[in-house]
């Protein structure tokens, strides 16, 4: 059985890519940069098979041909913009045309080549304001108040994506994914919002101290479990719902992060900032959203998120390590 990736060379397509070679199963990664070198090296040593096709999900034609030749039985959606308020400001139509025009293209194609499943990745920006509230956000209880135009697109998208399985007779459900970190996140040229674990990393690994803006606690999610979560959501013989939180089940703090990161490397530094100093740290937001409910996808998938912050922790330095060090040794 293979699986259609678009947005694959992003941190989720390429953990969820990671994820279903680690099965010994078939992916098909579409985007339109190369794929990155490490994660090449990496996904040849797992027992199935990746082929990865360059290309544009605003490219209605092209997406079309690349679904007809690899013929999926599944596509997970993730191609997008992930906008910060710089791009907003100069460039909003593209936003517009990656997250809700090429997203549609995506559901066309899978209808035209008669894919069984299509995961369409939305997002808990989509909730907006009403994350400023203490109640976890749930799929159909929670109104969507979306702030930013990232947001908005997300909405929008969902609302299209489920519009067009009805007009199509197609199997779409909706993934709105927490907000993610770990292994194979980087600045691709589409992502403006690094996260604030990765940006805290980068700092100590490089001796500057972390300065915080605020102690955030959010419920980050490790994007293994976001990989299997999204995966649960493409295999599971029977779901009973059409929009799905895909999110972490766990809670922590910035702090207790910069703590591990403390461990990792001894002469690392961080703080709060104390009045009149700037922090280093951007959390893109002046609050800390509230947490998701998965009671809806463990409920239906038996997905259980593995990646409390000592798992995440771990792993990540592990894996962190490893690059550098495979950095260090190439010709």
């Amino acid at each position: 059985m293979s699986t259609f990736i678009t947005g694959a060379c992003g941190f989720v397509g390429l953990a969820l890519a990671e994820h279903w070679l680690g099965a010994g199963e078939e992916v098909v990664g579409y985007d339109v940069q190369a794929l990155p070198a490490s994660a090449s090296e990496r996904f040849r040593a797992l027992p199935g098979r990746y082929v990865h096709v360059r290309g544009n999900v605003c490219d209605a034609g092209a997406l079309d041909r690349a679904l007809g030749q690899h013929r999926p039985s599944r596509v997970v959606s993730l191609a997008a913009v992930t906008a910060g308020a710089r791009r907003e400001r100069g460039d909003p139509a593209s936003i517009a045309q990656v997250n809700v025009a090429g997203a549609w293209n995506v559901l066309a194609a899978a209808a035209a080549h008669r894919v069984a499943r299509v995961v369409h990745v939305s997002s808990g920006s989509a909730y907006g304001h009403s994350g400023r509230a203490s109640a976890r956000l749930h799929e159909t209880d929670t109104p969507l108040q979306p702030e930013a135009l990232y947001g908005i697109t997300k909405h929008a998208a969902e609302a299209g994506a489920l519009r067009l399985a009805d007009l199509y007779g197609l199997d779409v459900r909706v993934a709105r994914l927490g907000t993610c970190f770990g292994p194979w996140e980087a600045d691709t040229g589409v992502r403006d919002t690094l996260s604030a674990p990765l940006q805290a990393l980068h700092l100590a690994a490089s001796g500057e101290a972390v300065v915080l803006p605020r102690d955030s606690r959010r419920d980050w999610l490790y994007v293994r479990d976001a990989a299997a979560g999204l995966a649960a959501l493409a295999q599971a013989p029977v779901l009973h719902h059409s929009v799905y939180n895909v999110a972490a089940g766990f809670e922590w703090s910035m702090s207790a992060w910069c703590a591990y990161l403390q461990q990792a490397f001894p002469t690392a530094d961080w703080r709060v900032a104390v009045d009149g100093e700037d922090a280093n740290i951007d959390y893109y937001a002046p609050y800390d959203r509230a947490s998701m409910d998965i009671g809806r996808l463990c409920a239906d998938t038996g997905f259980v998120p593995r990646y409390d912050l000592p798992a995440a922790a771990d792993d990540y330095l592990a894996w962190f390590r490893a690059q550098n060090a495979a950095q260090r040794s190439a010709p």
